[in-house]
């Protein structure tokens, strides 16, 4: 369960994803939209899960099987990435394969200088920047009681003065949480400071941890997306679905539970793995049966995702 995809991504292109946290979400973050779902264990240790050979050997197999070769290759774990150790060697490792390597983390271990050392070797991270206010930080990113506020922007801004390669920023958009005017302004100061490539705002478009989580209306969203601009930033939203061109390794059963463990996966996805796989449109139901994987609906739309229990996490009511 160490590689998936290809995926479609609204930023990257072809992603093969890198889950290199295993087993239960880990994370030092509990976000109330987070897709993956309930943070099982809340840490803030950095430890050894996958060797890089392990996570190298796995992509490279995985790479083979592929018709042809992802845009990148993404640390985007059922966790926080930079959690792993073992991060820059495994970086090292897979730059071999001449594809580039591109981080997705929530920007809370950057006060770390081996986690900046780590990223340093990505050729595309991505920040979180949710609110640039401690209460709100608080409430929506909800972290591990030992980060603070004042560590989190201190790291986030050495680590954007120092990096060479392409750095974007995320801001997920909480009706209610942090899409008022004054908040979105004052998250875009700080993140004028950080200079990104990109900064994306998003809005969830996959089931949240929280069911009490809701996307901002149009008026709240294209009033960010102005503040975003008069602030001097490259902006762009990330919206909608973004396709169900999904890679496949031949293995359909493998691949629903690889990619529904760090991504839901949609009912259009569902269908692509399944014919290009050329497997039984009954495997779903199967996995639903056997309790590896369970069916949600959000906003109208059928969901799959990976059996962890929500209700053992942090906060999850």
């Amino acid at each position: 369960m160490i590689s998936f995809g290809p995926v479609p991504s609204r930023r990257l292109g072809q992603s093969l994803g890198i889950n290199n946290i295993p087993g239960d979400k880990i994370c030092t973050y509990a976000c109330i939209y987070c897709q993956v779902g309930a943070t099982r264990h809340y840490t803030l240790e950095r430890q050894s899960f996958y060797s890089p050979e392990q996570i190298f050997k796995a992509v490279e197999e995985h790479l083979s099987k592929l018709q042809g070769m992802p845009d990148y290759l993404t640390f985007v774990p059922n966790g926080e990435p930079t959690l792993d150790i073992h991060l820059k060697e495994s970086i090292r490792l897979l730059k071999q394969s001449g594809i580039p390597i591109a981080v997705i983390t929530n920007a809370s271990l950057l006060g770390d200088a081996g986690v900046r050392d780590a990223l340093s070797l990505a050729d595309w991270v991505s920040v979180k920047v949710d609110a640039n206010d401690e209460t709100v930080w608080k409430k929506i990113n909800r972290p591990h009681p030992k980060l603070t506020f004042e560590g989190y922007k201190e790291g986030l801004l050495t680590f954007a003065s120092s990096y060479k390669g392409i750095l974007a920023t995320e801001t997920l958009m909480v009706e209610g949480v942090n899409d008022g005017a004054e908040l979105l302004q004052h998250n875009a100061s700080l993140i004028a400071t950080i200079k990104p490539a990109t900064a994306y705002l998003s809005i969830s478009t996959r089931p949240p941890a929280m069911r009490s989580v809701k996307k901002p209306d149009e008026e709240a969203i294209n009033r960010a997306y102005q503040i975003y601009i008069d602030a001097g930033l490259h902006c762009e939203l990330l919206l909608g679905f973004e396709g169900s061109d999904t890679g496949f390794t031949g293995d359909a059963r493998e691949d629903i539970l690889n990619m529904s463990a760090v991504h839901p996966i949609r009912e259009e996805t569902m269908g692509e793995i399944l014919r290009k796989n050329r497997a039984d449109s009954s495997l779903p139901d199967q996995l639903v049966r056997e309790k590896e994987i369970r069916e949600v609906i959000y906003q109208d739309k059928k969901f799959w995702i990976r059996n962890f229990t929500r209700a053992e996490g942090i906060g999850l009511a």
